[in-house]
């Protein structure tokens, strides 16, 4: 933790902020007054639920809200005696990744997919410090090192999609702090990352904000973290902010009804119960994937990369199995080969029946009772389609319902999880990344599966949707789940 004793004057100052969506005449308000200061050297923790506005306002400090549809209503965003909001384009330009740094939450998003690690590290560099290549791929592959990636000097060449989510997380994470900025922006930093690596980062970043005198804003859902990390602590609840304080105050009497709740909802691990006597839904053995490195002229097989190897388990229905590891270890390989995403070897059986050597027709009948959860909801989701097509889209393939029975089937599942029906009509970039979490979560339930196989860490869900997740649990005592 670092040291309370604060400056004179704050390295970032928001002052009774708010910004609303959509055009003329229909502007929805999204956050309301929100006033922060964040002082050097300090880490300041910005908590809620999905949706209460933090995204927003830690996008609003950078302007990097959706030009045309976003509006800054009213308010002040000062950054070391720069008006934010009057700056122009080449103005935010040196600050942003440079004076200013941002981890994203979704890292698939923000990575260049065609560019090679590399050379996105390289570039920001060479624009905010004109640092010469050699000298900035050194810098790049210790910084790579720093943030836990193994190899550095050959995941280097890589590109964004040959890296797991873990690893595509930590390079976002060096891309912000290479430059050595006055203040970071983290949006769900540790969201991909495993436990250990985790507190490896947490403590990288505490140390050099010591090092550096950074400010930090720091975005979180996970409750754990804003105790280790946060100077002060803010919460916020439907675009406003409901209560801030130092962090040991705020934990040990929150004075906010929505703070206490907050505090109070992580689910305690009770078990959900189940029979006994279920019968197996899902039997795996010797389950093998191996990806092919070529090489040589004629690009022939020189090696593997084992990324699963004798893998075995059985899934009984209304049972739920953990698979938990280091990214990189092949969970989510293991969960890919399970359902037909990737090509495999071994045995899977689905109730008595082997899925290895099904073609794509054959497996058809298995698609509405095997579902899947994504990682990143954002790729997964159609930006082009509304999330009521997103979610009903299961349903037209494989159910034939009257257009009513389908909305009314699409407006029962996002209560499940959550969500207004209301916000049915809108596309999936118009709403937070926990939000996107349950349209999908809402997409894989609507088809009432047999089988989940759900690609999501618990730190990237908000208190609200674990909850929401432990009883969806409960209410669909059948449903088996990976």
């Amino acid at each position: 933790m670092t040291s309370n004793t604060a400056p004179a004057s704050p390295v970032l100052t928001i002052d009774k902020l708010s910004v609303g969506f959509g055009r003329k005449k229909a502007i929805e308000q999204v956050t309301h007054d929100v006033s922060l200061e964040i002082y050097k050297g300090e880490t300041l923790a910005l908590v809620g639920e999905s949706g209460s506005g933090k995204s927003v306002t830690a996008n609003s400090i950078l302007k990097l809200l959706p030009k045309g549809s976003s509006h800054y209503l009213n308010g002040t965003i000062n950054f070391s005696g720069s008006d934010i909001l009057s700056c122009s384009e080449r103005q935010l330009r040196g600050i942003r990744g440079g004076r200013i740094g941002m981890i994203f939450q979704e890292p698939m998003v923000s990575l260049n997919p065609l560019h090679r690690i590399g050379k996105q590290l390289v570039e920001t560099l060479a624009i905010h410090r004109g640092m010469r290549t050699n000298k900035a791929q050194a810098l790049a592959i210790e910084w790579l090192s720093k943030v836990g990636i193994r190899y550095p000097e050959q995941k280097i060449s890589a590109y964004p999609h040959e890296l797991s989510g873990g690893e595509r997380q930590r390079v976002m994470i060096a891309m912000a702090l290479i430059n050595e900025p006055e203040l970071l922006i983290a949006d769900e930093p540790t969201t991909a990352l495993d436990v250990s690596v985790q507190a490896q980062i947490l403590d990288l970043l505490k140390d050099l904000q010591q090092e550096l005198g950074m400010a930090m804003l720091f975005i979180t859902h996970d409750l754990s973290i804003v105790r280790k990390i946060a100077d002060r602590v803010a919460v916020m609840k439907d675009g406003r902010l409901v209560e801030s304080n130092d962090c040991q105050t705020l934990f040990n009497a929150p004075a906010h009804p929505y703070t206490q709740k907050l505090i109070n909802s992580d689910p305690k691990g009770l078990p959900v119960p189940v029979s006994p006597d279920s019968q197996p839904l899902l039997d795996v053995n010797q389950l093998r994937v191996w990806f092919p490195i070529t090489g040589g002229l004629f690009k022939r097989t020189i090696s593997h990369v084992k990324a699963v190897t004798d893998m075995e388990f059985t899934l009984k229905k209304g049972h739920s199995i953990g698979l938990v590891g280091e990214s990189g270890s092949g969970k989510s390989t293991t969960g890919m080969a399970i359902l037909k995403l990737v090509e495999s070897e071994g045995l899977i059986t689905y109730e008595s029946e082997q899925l290895q050597g099904l073609n794509r027709q054959q497996m058809l009948p298995f698609r509405s009772r095997m579902q899947v959860v994504f990682q990143d909801p954002f790729s997964a989701l159609n930006p082009r389609m509304s999330v009521a097509q997103v979610i009903g889209e299961g349903l037209r393939v494989h159910q034939q319902l009257e257009e009513s029975e389908l909305d009314q089937r699409i407006c029962d599942v996002m209560k499940e999880v959550d969500l207004d029906p209301e916000t049915r009509h809108r596309f999936p970039n118009e709403f937070s990344g926990g939000q996107r979490q349950r349209i999908a979560i809402a997409r894989a339930l609507i088809l009432k599966p047999e089988f989940i196989d759900l690609f999501i860490r618990q730190n990237g869900a908000s208190s609200g949707l674990r909850l929401t997740q432990v009883t969806t649990r409960k209410v669909r005592s059948d449903l088996s789940v990976y």
